[in-house]
């Protein structure tokens, strides 16, 4: 049987590993997802399939955008919104994405809003 193309791209593989490292752990997953513009999170409850929180730079209460001082921003504001759902402790899931840059700014300002992980 042939692999499809995306299955064999590195960026996917990357993403699949972090996943299923982060799934074994049993906690609530907090997914990052970075584009060329803009910074996605959300607190996922993978053994129901909800999501509980989610925010991101296209937020109005975010006025950095996508760069390293809005995936701060973003990172509060999941924090805040998690804590509303009462989400203390989650698993970050960098999504196959290097931790640094706006990844790591975004956990820093999760960590600096409460969350623990």
């Amino acid at each position: 049987m042939a692999v499809k193309r995306y299955e064999s791209n590195g960026a996917v593989r990357r993403a699949r590993k972090v996943r299923s490292r982060v799934k074994a752990t049993g906690r609530l997953r907090l997914s990052i997802f970075r584009s060329a513009r803009h910074v996605y999170a959300q607190v996922i409850d993978d053994a129901s399939g909800t999501t509980l929180a989610a925010a991101s730079s296209l937020d109005e209460s975010i006025k950095n955008g996508g760069n390293k001082a809005g995936a701060e921003e973003v990172g509060k504001l999941i924090a805040a919104r998690a804590a509303e759902a009462g989400v203390s402790e989650v698993a970050f899931d960098r999504g196959g994405f290097a931790y640094h840059g706006r990844v790591q700014a975004l956990a820093e300002g999760a960590r600096a809003g409460g969350l623990k992980f």
